[in-house]
């Protein structure tokens, strides 16, 4: 982080962004963590506990796009505030009343999906501050909030067994609380906020086939990222007979490193390009998917190939939103929404997939080889427009190619 960027933006607004997605992403993933326990108790089949921890990623993918859209009209700072009061309400009710069946377990995942909706308000927040050579850079550390599903895979099962599952989701409200308190003092609009549009003028976003583009590659790179977040638990309780406790370290050292490298991917797409960055990501994550597929003979082999899926990942999320405020600068809030949203239902299919997968098959390699062939078309796609984008973004948002590509 060199003098340039620290004076380019506003630093305090960009520090809240980050706790407030940090602490939101580690409310939102607390079903995957928590998940052994919950379907213990429960009694949940294999597509069971799938649906399970899927439902806060699918309910945060539709959130996010209302989120979005709300950060364009409203501005991030209120939207956040209201955000972040919902989802404390939401796990102080969880915690009061409890979850005794399944169907309860699902409604309150609705409510930790707008923690994960969080993406749609922290980006946009972050983003109006900085300028287009320092995008990659800014939405990498406001984004680098991904750690906080790391704090959730180390924390919450060794809670649960000291407190017991349910009152993890009260302990949870007291850092979400003291967060929304620094964020009121710290947060702060950009002056250069795009005015409120009509709402007919978001949709017409979707008429932009790029967007559909971004929506494809976040919907590989960031879905695969929250899809293993929110199963890798129950995946190395099932296949190598690990505790709660133990399967949600090993769980922590693979999304720590997916949440490293997102800045890292924002810093390379920066000098590199977000194109070459994107090539490697989905040429690597293709290989790496189709060889944890055919499963490892050791915890340590599989947890080597996780690590290296879940850092490829990371440094593609990083160099999606290297390009997107590029491409949409002024309508950054709706599209951060769009593009989140496609990640949630990325998140949302690989979870769920993989859950099906091994109920029905016995195994989880059906899931992991659908999702691989998913990053093989983002290449394909990626491949398709990279002519076109280079020749057209210079006009598209009338700056350096240098910091395009």
């Amino acid at each position: 982080m060199n003098k340039g960027f620290l004076k380019a933006g506003h630093l305090p607004t960009l520090i809240a962004a980050f706790l407030y997605f940090d602490l939101s992403f580690m409310t939102w993933v607390l079903l995957g963590p928590l998940g052994v326990q919950i379907a213990k108790t429960l009694h949940l089949s294999a597509a069971e506990k799938g649906l399970m921890v899927a439902t806060p990623v699918l309910a945060a993918a539709f959130l996010r796009f209302f989120n979005g859209v709300l950060v364009d009209r409203f501005k991030p700072k209120r939207v956040g505030i209201a955000a972040q009061v919902f989802v404390i309400a939401g796990l102080l009710w969880a915690w009061y009343f409890g979850l005794h069946t399944l169907g309860e377990v699902r409604i309150f995942g609705i409510a930790l999906g707008m923690a994960g909706a969080s993406f749609a308000v922290a980006l946009p927040l972050a983003s109006r501050w900085y300028p287009p050579e320092h995008q990659g850079t800014a939405l990498g550390i406001a984004g680098a909030g991904n750690s906080g599903t790391v704090l959730a895979a180390l924390f919450a099962p060794s809670l649960a067994v000291a407190f017991g599952w349910n009152n993890v989701f009260g302990l949870v409200a007291i850092p979400m609380a003291m967060v929304l308190v620094v964020y009121l003092f710290l947060a702060k609009d950009s002056p250069h906020c795009p005015p409120a549009q009509p709402m007919s003028n978001y949709f017409k976003v979707l008429a932009i086939g790029d967007a559909w583009w971004f929506m494809l590659f976040y919907g590989v790179t960031f879905g695969g990222f929250v899809g293993l977040t929110s199963s890798l638990t129950i995946y190395f309780n099932d296949l190598f007979g690990l505790s709660p406790v133990h399967a949600g370290y090993c769980t922590a050292a693979c999304v720590f490193a997916g949440s490293l490298f997102r800045p890292l991917g924002g810093a390379l797409a920066d000098r590199i390009g977000g194109f070459r960055t994107l090539t490697g990501v989905y040429t690597i994550a293709a290989l790496a998917l189709v060889v944890i597929s055919f499963g490892m003979p050791s915890l340590w082999l599989a947890l080597a190939v996780f690590i290296v899926i879940m850092g490829t990942l990371g440094v593609g999320n990083g160099a999606v939103f290297q390009l997107v405020p590029q491409r949409f600068r002024h309508e950054i809030g709706v599209m951060t929404g769009l593009v989140g949203m496609a990640g949630g239902l990325g998140g949302f299919y690989l979870a769920s997939s993989l859950g099906y997968s091994k109920q029905l098959t016995g195994t989880y390699q059906a899931g992991f080889l659908l999702f691989a062939l998913l990053a093989v078309l983002a290449l394909i796609g990626l491949s398709a427009v990279k002519r076109r984008w280079r020749t057209t973004w210079t006009n598209l948002a009338g700056t350096p190619a240098s910091v395009r590509i």
